[in-house]
C-alpha cells in the first residue's frame, strides 16, 4: 500500500492595491517571487492587469485580478470578500493604490481634498476593517492565524514641499490610521507603514525637471540596500514589526537647505560641591 500523500497548505495569499502598474506592480512580483500568491487590484488598467496576472502567475500559481474603484466606498467594501471568495482566505494586504493629481495652496479645493481622502486613506482603512472581520471568522477554527496590512505612506510627510496639498493630507491621515489601526486591529491584525524613496512614485514632472528627478533619485537608491519591495516583503514576515512605519531611505533631499550645525563651547570641567554630614 502506498503512503498517504502529505497535505500542504495553500501558499499565503496578499491583496495588492495598484498592483497593475508601477509600484504595486513591483511589489506584487516580489511578493510572487517569494511564494505569495497575489490578489491583483486594478481600476482601469485591464491589459497591465492581465499581465501583472500573468507574471506572478509564472512565479506562484494562483493569481487573479480584481476590479474595484477606490474613490466609490460600496466597490471598497465588496473588493476583499471577493478575494476571499475566490481564494478561501486573505493573509495580508498591501494598501498601494494611491490618487496623485496635483494641486496647491491656490488651487485647493474641498472637491480635490475628498477624491484623495476617499482612495488613499478611506479605502486602505475600510480594507484593513474587512480583513480584520475575515480574521476574527477564520481563527474560529484556526486560533493561531493572523493577517497583516501595510499601508503605503509617502517620505514627503517627513520632508514637506508645498505642492501636491490634497495627496499629502491623504498620505497624513493615513500615517494616523496606521496608529490607531494597529492599536484597535491588534492581535488578529498587524498594522505596518512603509514609507517609500521620495518619487519612488513616479509623481508628475515633466521635462528638464523630471530627468533631473530620476537621475537624483538612481543615485540616492544605490545607496541602499533596501528598496520598498524588499521593505514590505519585511513588514509582512517579521511579527516583531508593528505599529510603526518603515522609511526605506531617510536621506534628506540634496538640495534641501540644512541648517549648520552649531559650535559647542567646551563644558568646565565638572567639580563637585563638598557636602555637609549631620545636622546644623
Amino acid at each position: 500500500m502506498s503512503a498517504p500523500l502529505a497535505q500542504t497548505s495553500p501558499p499565503s495569499t496578499v491583496l495588492v492595491t495598484g498592483a497593475a502598474k508601477r509600484l504595486g506592480r513591483a511589489i506584487a512580483l516580489k511578493l510572487a517571487a517569494n511564494g505569495w500568491r497575489v490578489a491583483v487590484h486594478y481600476r482601469d488598467s485591464v491589459e497591465e492587469a492581465r499581465q501583472t496576472v500573468a507574471d506572478c502567475s509564472r512565479l506562484t500559481p494562483g493569481a487573479q485580478a480584481f476590479r474595484a474603484n477606490l474613490g466609490n466606498e460600496t466597490a471598497v467594501r465588496n473588493l476583499l470578500p471577493a478575494v476571499i471568495e475566490a481564494f478561501g482566505q486573505v493573509d495580508a494586504v498591501v494598501n498601494c493604490a494611491s490618487t496623485f493629481e496635483h494641486d496647491t495652496a491656490a488651487t485647493f479645493s474641498f472637491a480635490a481634498m475628498e477624491k484623495h481622502m476617499r482612495s488613499n486613506a478611506g479605502a486602505a482603512i475600510l480594507i484593513s476593517q474587512a480583513l480584520h472581520t475575515h480574521m476574527a471568522e477564520r481563527c474560529k477554527a484556526q486560533p493561531d492565524a493572523s493577517a497583516v496590512v501595510v499601508n503605503l505612506l509617502d517620505q514627503k510627510l517627513w520632508n514637506q514641499t508645498p505642492d501636491f496639498v490634497s495627496y499629502t493630507l491623504s498620505k497624513a491621515a493615513l500615517d494616523a490610521a496606521n496608529s490607531m489601526l494597529a492599536l484597535a486591529l491588534s492581535p488578529l491584525v498587524r498594522v505596518v507603514g512603509v514609507a517609500p524613496v521620495m518619487g519612488q512614485h513616479q509623481p508628475l514632472l515633466m521635462g528638464e525637471k523630471l530627468e533631473e528627478h530620476r537621475a537624483a533619485l538612481a543615485a540616492r537608491l544605490q545607496a541602499t540596500d533596501l528598496d520598498t519591495t524588499d521593505a514590505v516583503l519585511l513588514a509582512l514576515l517579521d511579527a516583531s514589526i508593528h505599529g510603526t512605519t518603515l522609511l526605506v531611505d531617510e536621506e534628506l533631499p540634496k538640495d534641501k537647505p540644512q541648517p549648520p550645525v552649531p559650535e559647542l563651547e567646551p563644558l568646565a570641567p565638572f567639580v563637585p560641591t563638598a557636602r555637609r554630614h549631620g545636622r546644623r
